[in-house]
């Protein structure tokens, strides 16, 4: 077989992988209704998720294989549940957007497994079996971290979005407590309110006032709140207003100092990026601006001596 032919079966089997995540995420995007149903089901009743159909429509029953076959690759690979944390750290908190990543999981070490059949298929010149196994043992390997990379990765920025509110997010706590709100008014307020300012909290927020409105504590609430993100900055403002809640007192001066100290924490970030990035400008400057400038400035007198020399060698 020739090579053209080879990058053509490759190329196309590609665009069949591709193809099938954008069906994959097409239809558990036309089944996100029935999974928010599934939701309150499931919270009402106490059922598990797999006990609810989460995926409808065409290819429900492939989708439900690839479904389970993440949850078992998750139980194996991720025996301390970190998974759990991250998709809450990433916002993926719905039935359809965790059966999404899940699909994605089991779909990597399939695309791994097809790549190693493909190579040990069509490759020209045919590659000895134990090159195949090496290829497809690597390609195995990336496959099964690549679902987690993609995780983290989303649930890090997230962290960062969240992160760069907090500050507001305190100015307007203390102006909602100056104002005489309590800690759950405020937080109603923000969450109604604040969404185009605070988009990222503000939905965290409103999960917490749900959880106030099914009659839990507070503090519990925010505990849990600060416990799934681990975000620092914002850690330092839910321990204030549990404090609060809980013993009453003073509010305005704790958020202040609080702010106080992520705006410093802020500023010696910001200091040491900039000092990494004069290193890194110095090193582009040595290395693409000096030599340049060297020739600009000493280039004539060098062309020069040469000339001199050379009449001098032929007089």
């Amino acid at each position: 077989m020739s090579p053209a032919i080879f990058a053509a079966l490759v190329s196309a089997a590609l665009l069949m992988t591709v193809a099938a995540l954008a069906l994959l995420g097409y239809v558990a995007a036309q089944s996100r209704a029935q999974s928010r149903l599934s939701d309150r089901l499931r919270g009402a009743d106490g059922l598990s998720g797999e006990e609810i159909p989460m995926i409808a429509g065409p290819l429900s029953g492939l989708l439900a294989v690839l479904v389970k076959g993440g949850r078992w690759l998750e139980r194996r690979l991720d025996p301390d549940n970190e998974s759990s944390r991250l998709l809450a750290q990433a916002g993926w908190r719905s039935a359809a957007q965790q059966g999404i990543w899940h699909a994605f999981q089991a779909v990597c070490p399939l695309a791994a497994l097809v790549f190693a059949v493909a190579l040990w298929t069509f490759a020209v010149p045919p590659l000895k079996p134990l090159v195949v196994l090496l290829y497809g043992v690597m390609a195995l390997i990336v496959s099964i971290l690549a679902p987690r990379w993609v995780l983290r990765s989303a649930a890090e920025s997230r962290r960062v979005h969240i992160r760069q509110e907090v500050p507001l997010f305190i100015h307007l706590l203390v102006l909602l407590f100056e104002a005489g709100l309590s800690t759950r008014q405020a937080l109603a307020s923000l969450v109604r309110e604040g969404r185009g300012v605070l988009p990222t909290l503000g939905e965290e927020f409103a999960r917490v006032l749900r959880s106030l409105d099914a009659g839990g504590d507070t503090g519990e609430a925010l505990r849990g709140m600060s416990n799934a993100l681990e975000v620092s900055d914002l850690n330092g403002v839910l321990a204030v207003l549990r404090q609060v809640d809980r013993y009453g007192g003073e509010v305005r001066e704790p958020l202040l100092d609080t702010l106080a100290i992520i705006e410093e924490r802020n500023s010696l970030d910001l200091r040491e990026r900039i000092n990494r990035m004069s290193g890194r400008m110095t090193v582009v400057m040595v290395m693409f601006f000096f030599p340049a400038l060297l020739i600009f400035v000493a280039g004539p007198a060098f062309v020069s001596i040469l000339k001199a020399l050379g009449e001098a060698a032929a007089g």
